[in-house]
Parts: C-alpha cells; sequence; structure tokens
C-alpha cells in the first residue's frame, strides 16, 4: 500500500473549485473596500466637528468683549488752571456831546494819551448863542420891569398910610411887584441854563486814558439827542494804566477762586514773557448757560505795553484738597446719562461710573469725582458696553508698562 495516499486521488479533493475562490475574493475587496469608506468618511466628518467645536468655542469667547485697562494716574495737589481771559480797560467810556451845532475843531486823534480835564475838541453852536443873546435881553427887560414895579409898590404902600389910595390899588401894585420878581427869577433860570449848553461845545476828557476811537470830523452835525435824534459819540477813551482780565472759572474750581490769588498773564504776542496780576473779585454767581464763575483779574500796565480788547491765557495756581486723577480722552463713554468710564470689577465684569472733569489737556483729562485711584479703567470701550457685561482684560504686550 502506498504511503501517499493523495498520489491518485481525485482532483477535485485536491484544490477547491474556482468559484469559491471568486467568492472569497470578493468579500475580501468589499471589506477592503467598506474600511476605506469608513475612513475616507471619518477624515471628512473628524474636522468638521472639531471646526464645529472650535467655532463653537471661539464665538463663545467673541461673545465677551475683551479689554485693555489701565490704572488712573494720580493728579498734582496745587491745580494751575490756564484759562483763557479777555483784557479790558479799567474804565472804558464814549464821550458824547452834551449840545446841538457843528464841529469846529478836534485836537486829539486815535492814539492819543490824554490827561483828565484836557480839551478835546470845540463845537460851534450859532443858535445856542442866539437863545442865550435872548435869554439875556428877557431877563434885562425882565429887571427893569421888576424895579420900576418895586418903586411903584413902594410908593403906593406910603400913600396907604396917608389914606390917599384905595387900598385895593395898593395890593394890586405889591402883587406886579411879586410878578415881577418871579419873572426875574424865570429869566435868570433860562440865562444859566443856556450858558450851560453853551459851555458843552468843548468836550473835555473825563479822566486820564488813551483816545481809541474818533467818530467825528470838522463840520459834522452834532446831534446831543436832545432834539429827539440819535446821539452818536465822539470820541471813545479807555484807561489803561491797570487793565482788567476777565476769565470764566469751571464750576469745580469756583470755590477756590479767592480775592488775592496771584495770577500770571502770557500773551501770544510777547513770547516768554509773563505779566503779573491779581485775582480781585468774582461774579459771586455761577452762569446757568457755561457753569462757570466770572472772575476779573487786576493786572499793572503802566508801559501801555498791554492793549485792552486783547486774548491772554490766564495761569492760576489753585490750593485743592480734592484729588484729581489723569485718564486718556479714549477711556470716556458720552451718553445721554452722562459722563462715565468702565472699570472692571471682580475680574471679569464690566461696571459703568460716572464722573466729573476739571481741566482737559488734549489728549489727557482731569477727573474730580468717581474714582478712587485703584480701578482698571477700560480703554477704548465697545459702544454696546453696559454694566455687569462679562468681560476679559487682555494681557499686555510685552514691553509695555501700565501706567
Amino acid at each position: 500500500m502506498s504511503e501517499h495516499p493523495e498520489i491518485g486521488a481525485p482532483r477535485s479533493a485536491q484544490h477547491p473549485p474556482e468559484g469559491s475562490r471568486r467568492t472569497g475574493h470578493g468579500v475580501l475587496i468589499a471589506i477592503v473596500a467598506l474600511i476605506i469608506v469608513a475612513l475616507i468618511v471619518v477624515a471628512g466628518i473628524v474636522p468638521r466637528l472639531r471646526a464645529k467645536a472650535a467655532l463653537k468655542i471661539e464665538t463663545r469667547d467673541l461673545a465677551i468683549p475683551k479689554v485693555s485697562v489701565i490704572h488712573p494716574k494720580q493728579g498734582t495737589p496745587h491745580q494751575e488752571l490756564v484759562l483763557p481771559g479777555n483784557i479790558r480797560a479799567f474804565i472804558d467810556a464814549p464821550i458824547y456831546a452834551r449840545t446841538n451845532g457843528y464841529l469846529k475843531i478836534w485836537h486829539v486823534d486815535i492814539g492819543a494819551h490824554v490827561k483828565s480835564g484836557q480839551l478835546l475838541a470845540e463845537i460851534d453852536t450859532p443858535e445856542v448863542d442866539q437863545q442865550l443873546s435872548q435869554a439875556r435881553a428877557n431877563l434885562n427887560t425882565a429887571q427893569a420891569n421888576y424895579r420900576l414895579s418895586s418903586i411903584t409898590a413902594n410908593r403906593y404902600q406910603e400913600l396907604k398910610n396917608t389914606d390917599s389910595v384905595a387900598r385895593q390899588d395898593v395890593d394890586n401894585a405889591v402883587g406886579d411887584f411879586q410878578a415881577k420878581a418871579a419873572m426875574v427869577a424865570s429869566a435868570e433860570y433860562q440865562v444859566k441854563y443856556l450858558e450851560q449848553l453853551e459851555s458843552f461845545k468843548n468836550i473835555y476828557a473825563p479822566f486820564d486814558g488813551v483816545i481809541t476811537a474818533r467818530n467825528t470830523d470838522i463840520g459834522q452835525l452834532i446831534d446831543s439827542g436832545s432834539s429827539g435824534g440819535a446821539a452818536k459819540a465822539l470820541f471813545q477813551i479807555a484807561s489803561t494804566r491797570t487793565l482788567r482780565v476777565y476769565i470764566s472759572v469751571p464750576q469745580p474750581y469756583s470755590q477756590a477762586a479767592k480775592s488775592g490769588l496771584p495770577a500770571l498773564i502770557t500773551l501770544a504776542e510777547f513770547p516768554g514773557r509773563q505779566f503779573h496780576g491779581q485775582l480781585v473779585r468774582n461774579a459771586g454767581s455761577i452762569s446757568a448757560d457755561s457753569r462757570t464763575l466770572l472772575v476779573e483779574v487786576d493786572v499793572d500796565n503802566p508801559t501801555g505795553e498791554l492793549l485792552p480788547g486783547a486774548y491772554g491765557e490766564v495761569h492760576i495756581k489753585l490750593p485743592s484738597d480734592i484729588p484729581s486723577f489723569i485718564l486718556p480722552v479714549n477711556a470716556l463713554i458720552f451718553r445721554s446719562e452722562g459722563l462715565q468710564v468702565a472699570v472692571v470689577t471682580d475680574g471679569n465684569h464690566a461696571t459703568l461710573v460716572p464722573i466729573s472733569l476739571g481741566r482737559d489737556f488734549g489728549n489727557e483729562v482731569e477727573v474730580l469725582s468717581g474714582l478712587t485711584g485703584q480701578e482698571s479703567v477700560i480703554t477704548s470701550p465697545p459702544d454696546s458696553l453696559v454694566s455687569d457685561e462679562q468681560v476679559r482684560i487682555a494681557e499686555p504686550a510685552k514691553g509695555a508698562s501700565s501706567k
């Protein structure tokens, strides 16, 4: 018996059929294809899921504003106010005519320095002169009638003692004498009145000063306004030895603006120079329109360098016990509720705090109330920011220092 029974065995017993082999190969290919498809599906879905999760996180992060914060800077204890000032003459008066006529001559022009009582101009008054002559003639007539009436009354008084005249005649003579005396008094008053009007033909300076305007010329009709016409100033005179400088002090500093405080005045036309002045008085009332206190600063001007009507800056150091802080202007929030700033509380919530401002330094402002100095103030806050809104504090850039 042979040791190799497979020899001579049927072929079908030695190898599987061809159809079975093909079926197994197809299943294997299907499995591989399914695996590949699954891998492709997984490779497409997983990045999308990751992107969706990242977008969800990013959306949640973007819903919380990221803000930058700073700490307020401490202000100086002695606050120097620099305010615009309007320079005015200590006395500024228009000079009007008190009588009618024509300008005969003027003796001073603009820029002339005059003394009190100095003759400025002369007016020719022909109508007043004629009225004065007539009044004097009327006075002479009244005095003549008065003298005659006095003689007649005395004579009647003497005749009365001898019963030579009736008592009624005596009373008539005495009454006529009294009437003539009253007419003399009236005529004298009229003469004095016209003499006074005629004296106004000479225009004199009422005080030492500078002529800043001359509004008339030789031959011009002068109307004092007594005839119903519009009076016109002949000259404008200003006293400039001492000048008044008016400034408007903001309400928060009004209590510190006391009389006696020194002040320095600077003008663009005098670079590097300062003129010393002093607060002398204030209006004693806050303006309802500007919420400021009108204050007067007097400055000596013996040489006349400073001109009335000029603009200058007034520097005043006000002592103040009120702490102040400095913030950049991009930290301010302007809303209908008033001026506010946003501060971060509890590390991740914003709170809107009302404040009041002092001086404006351009890029920075002075805060007088509302802050303690320990706050983390948000710079450039979003327009939609509200109180108790959650925020995230941005990390400061490398090399940046927190002010």
